[in-house]
């Protein structure tokens, strides 16, 4: 389904029943909202689920240009109002954590509890650079040059070794992600910093990271940033942890989301 919101068409899809809390689920770089299928297999009956392409990703409209996370968030906020979801639980993995954190941060009332999940808490000078060269090939070549390398990225070696199925999963996102879409967010990713403002966060949150992903540090850092927050790592897990280890995270999630 689509609908209009903050200027765009947003690709999503809701399950679960009428009646049940609303729980928001925010894509990563490169991927779509098929990431979360197995989370919403098993949690459909417990949560109201809204999942969403983010711009520029899957069906998701994908206009040119630099996107920024500010813009991401109003997305999901514009999104949530086109659907008269007054409040709800948010999860997202990666940029879809920055996102969840975010409009935690911007709109408080309309978020409940939140999941961060294998998210950097900012861009370094080091990182701005790698996605400005990453960028750089999306648009000379599109985006197969970026599969392997991205793979690479995000599956454990241990988990690569096995020929798990859902690595192909994975290869077929990226490979599909629009380039604009990649360019515009991969954008974002090169110059934020989430981290302001964490120490007042009212919000019961859990992050959750895999224990061989990249952004266990920041993850750890933010962790400690937000009073009473929850924090579970997943092993073995990289970037795309719902993948690598789909049983402990969904219980994960379910746990926190339904504790009293």
């Amino acid at each position: 389904m689509k609908v209009k919101a903050n200027g765009i068409n947003i690709n999503h899809q809701i399950d679960g029943p009428q009646t049940a809390p609303w729980l928001v689920l925010s894509n990563s770089l490169a991927t779509n909202l098929s990431l979360w299928d197995e989370q919403v297999r098993q949690l459909q009956n417990s949560f109201r689920i809204l999942r969403y392409d983010q711009r520029g990703h899957g069906g998701t409209d994908a206009p040119e240009g630099r996107y920024t996370f500010d813009l991401l968030f109003d997305d999901a906020v514009a999104l949530m109002d086109a659907l008269k979801i007054e409040r709800a639980h948010f999860a997202g993995i990666s940029m879809g954590g920055v996102t969840a954190l975010g409009v935690a941060k911007r709109h408080p009332k309309r978020l409940d509890r939140i999941v961060v999940c294998d998210a950097g808490a900012g861009s370094t000078p080091a990182t701005s650079q790698q996605w400005e060269e990453r960028i750089a090939i999306a648009r000379e070549k599109g985006m197969q040059p970026l599969v392997e390398p991205t793979v690479a990225r995000w599956v454990p070696p241990q988990i690569l070794a096995t020929n798990a199925p859902h690595v192909d999963k994975v290869r077929e996102m990226i490979r599909t992600t629009p380039v604009n879409g990649f360019i515009g967010c991969a954008a974002a990713l090169a110059n934020y910093d989430v981290r302001p403002g964490l120490d007042k966060l009212d919000h019961r949150a859990l992050f959750m990271v895999g224990a061989q992903d990249a952004t266990v540090a920041g993850m750890k850092e933010m962790h400690a940033m937000v009073p009473g927050a929850a924090y579970v790592e997943l092993d073995p897990a990289g970037h795309i942890s719902n993948l690598d280890q789909p049983e402990k995270f969904t219980r994960a999630m379910r746990d926190f989301l339904m504790a009293a």
